[in-house]
């Protein structure tokens, strides 16, 4: 059975305006862009010509895939919110920031008795033991010393005899 080109998915079908296509090329002929915004109006631009979006995957960085979603975020929610990415919501914050500073003090201070220096796992530990927070993983609390540019596993506290 031969294969032709015609085979397989449709050109996708998108009426950018002309309104926009302007605006399409006053942003590629602007200043600094988002490397992403500048593919997305690169493909736009392309796609109001009547080519496909594969075809457009072979000259812009971009899949297929992506190109159709382009369109389809173009036709819902037009220029702006296919040239845009929505803000993402982030975690929400695991400490809140007196929470940090006590627990910065704490890594500050010598380690409890009977250890020579903090651990991550021993900082966390603490933390809950001493009612600093009702509970916290490691991870937070690396990152925090990490932010804090604290390593107190490398510090000993090491108690040596004055000399005579």
């Amino acid at each position: 059975m031969a294969h032709t080109q015609g085979m397989g998915r449709q050109p996708l079908k998108i009426d950018v305006t002309k309104k926009d296509q302007q605006e399409l090329r006053s942003l590629l002929k602007g200043g600094v862009q988002q490397v992403r915004v500048v593919l997305r109006a690169l493909a736009l631009l392309q796609l109001t010509e009547d080519v496909s979006a594969p075809q457009v995957a072979k000259t812009i960085p971009l899949t297929p895939q992506a190109i159709r979603r382009l369109v389809h975020r173009y036709r819902k929610a037009g220029l702006e919110g296919a040239l845009h990415e929505k803000q993402r919501p982030g975690a929400a914050e695991v400490l809140d920031h007196n929470q940090k500073q006590r627990i910065i003090a704490m890594v500050c201070a010598d380690p409890p008795e009977g250890r020579a220096r903090w651990t991550v796992r021993l900082v966390a530990e603490e933390a809950v033991k001493r009612k600093l927070i009702p509970q916290v993983g490691r991870e937070t609390i690396r990152i925090l010393l990490l932010h804090h540019d604290l390593k107190p596993w490398r510090e000993k506290n090491v108690v040596r005899r004055r000399p005579e």
